[in-house]
């Protein structure tokens, strides 16, 4: 016979964590509890719970429920007893964390310090696997009128041209502008290469009339301005 499949069923009514939730409120749950929830089912021989406990240790690096924001839907699948439907729930669920965090922030935001604009765009792009360059277009006061992804992949000279920056920043009227991008390593220290890249746009933009406000390195949970640094 194979193994008896573990049931939440079985779980004393304090530790299931529908009932958990109903009685006490979401709040009362673990990461591992709110993850079952999620999950709904366990397999043959582990529950929702269990389950959830493996997601939320995959990596040694990364503990707790932002680890599902690195990980892939493949990688998910590697977990006995994740299957696609599953990833894919999993996956769901850190976007949306992500949208309601950026949606938190003011319609049009007004960028009054560099902690501001990376505060913003933190959630969106500390866990990007992969380098990313945001362009910032602003107004007189200011505002934000949009940002745009200029490049992905590897930020260097030979791919950012302030060319395309400053276009972008003529047709939409933009008094000033800032760019932002990520490292993936985590750590927001800039490389001889970002100071580089961020002295051509400076100059660019001083030939035409445009300010660089700022130029922001996002990590994991932290950044470093270089304007902050002295650098702009």
């Amino acid at each position: 016979m194979g193994e008896k499949k573990l049931m939440m069923k079985e779980l004393p009514i304090s530790e299931r964590p529908y009932e958990k939730c109903e009685k006490y409120g979401a709040t009362s749950l673990s990461d591992a509890e709110l993850l079952a929830v999620i999950i709904r089912t366990g397999s043959n021989s582990l529950r929702s719970t269990d389950l959830a406990e493996r997601v939320l240790t995959l990596s040694e690096n990364k503990r707790g429920l932002s680890i599902l924001n690195y990980l892939t839907i493949n990688e998910l699948k590697k977990v006995r007893g994740v299957g696609k439907v599953k990833a894919i729930q999993l996956q769901c669920v850190a976007e949306i964390a992500k949208r309601m965090a950026k949606s938190n922030a003011p319609e049009k935001l007004c960028v009054s310090s560099p902690s501001s604009l990376a505060q913003h765009f933190m959630s969106e792009m500390r866990y990007l696997t992969r380098e990313q360059l945001m362009l910032v277009l602003l107004d007189t006061k200011n505002k934000v009128i949009f940002s745009k992804t200029i490049s992905m992949g590897t930020v260097n000279s030979s791919l950012v041209s302030p060319r395309e920056l400053f276009i972008e920043a003529l047709k939409n009227d933009a008094v000033s502008v800032a760019v932002l991008h990520n490292h993936p390593s985590g750590d927001p220290t800039p490389s001889k290469e970002d100071i580089a890249i961020t002295k051509r746009i400076m100059e660019a933009g001083s030939i035409i009339g445009i300010q660089l406000l700022d130029h922001i390195i996002i990590g994991d949970g932290n950044y470093v301005s270089l304007k902050e640094r002295g650098l702009i």
